[in-house]
């Protein structure tokens, strides 16, 4: 039996710094508190493991909907050893997991982010492609400026400066439709790309729908993407 793991998990739903700041916080009496933690273990797994913790390197890893740079760089300052992951939902069928940024007493030990995609059964590879897809808008969306805020919503994800310029639905078999905040009158519409949904019911904000079946789309769509940021 391998000596049990000294660390702290912590989650968020949306884009939050409080994850780190709490997170820190737990770890902290953890480390205060480590005969409350041995006695745990010895009640749980038996004298042997509680005499084997490892308190010499702790960890603790952030789960939250997105990081800001400035919390990675509050984080490459701490001394502590703390990974911060971003956790994405595509529809029901699939959960994404990229590695942010994973630092040890301040140094950088993770440089390039690894992702790691779960999918249930059912979901085929076109599935897979779409929530590939939708995970290249999610990163266009918020890399149009550093105030972009990402919120989750039950049927979609809003992307949102000082209101919401973006809705990202989850994908469908074949497509990714985002809502923008861009009068349609002002667009060149292009069927099976572009279309006015004004009046029309949908989830999510805006009457301007972007269909993308492609990562091409993707490039087609940027500066509607930067118009409705501009806008908001």
């Amino acid at each position: 039996m391998r000596p049990p793991a000294v660390g702290n998990v912590e989650y968020k739903r949306g884009v939050d710094a409080g994850v780190i700041n709490q997170g820190l916080f737990y770890l902290a009496w953890l480390m205060d508190h480590r005969a409350e933690f041995e006695h745990l273990v010895h009640g749980r797994l038996g004298a042997t493991a509680a005499s084997q913790v490892l308190w010499s390197g702790p960890r603790l890893i952030c789960i939250a909907g997105d990081f800001t740079r400035y919390d990675v760089h509050a984080v490459r300052e701490h001394r502590r050893s703390i990974d911060l992951v971003r956790y994405r939902l595509f529809g029901n069928d699939l959960l994404g997991l990229e590695a942010v940024a994973s630092f040890s007493g301040g140094v950088q030990v993770s440089r390039r982010a690894r992702r790691q995609t779960v999918a249930r059964p059912t979901a085929d590879v076109q599935g897979a492609s779409m929530a590939e897809l939708a995970n290249a808008v999610d990163e266009v969306l918020l890399g149009l400026g550093d105030g972009v805020k990402r919120v989750e919503r039950k049927t979609y994800r809003a992307y949102q400066r000082l209101r919401n310029f973006a809705c990202l639905c989850p994908p469908q078999r074949s497509k990714v439709l985002v809502y923008l905040k861009v009068d349609p009158a002002d667009v060149d519409l292009v069927p099976g790309f572009t279309r006015d949904v004004s009046g029309l019911g949908h989830h999510g904000t805006g009457d301007l729908e972007v269909q993308l079946r492609t990562p091409r789309d993707v490039e087609r769509a940027q500066d509607l993407f930067q118009a409705s940021y501009a806008a908001a």
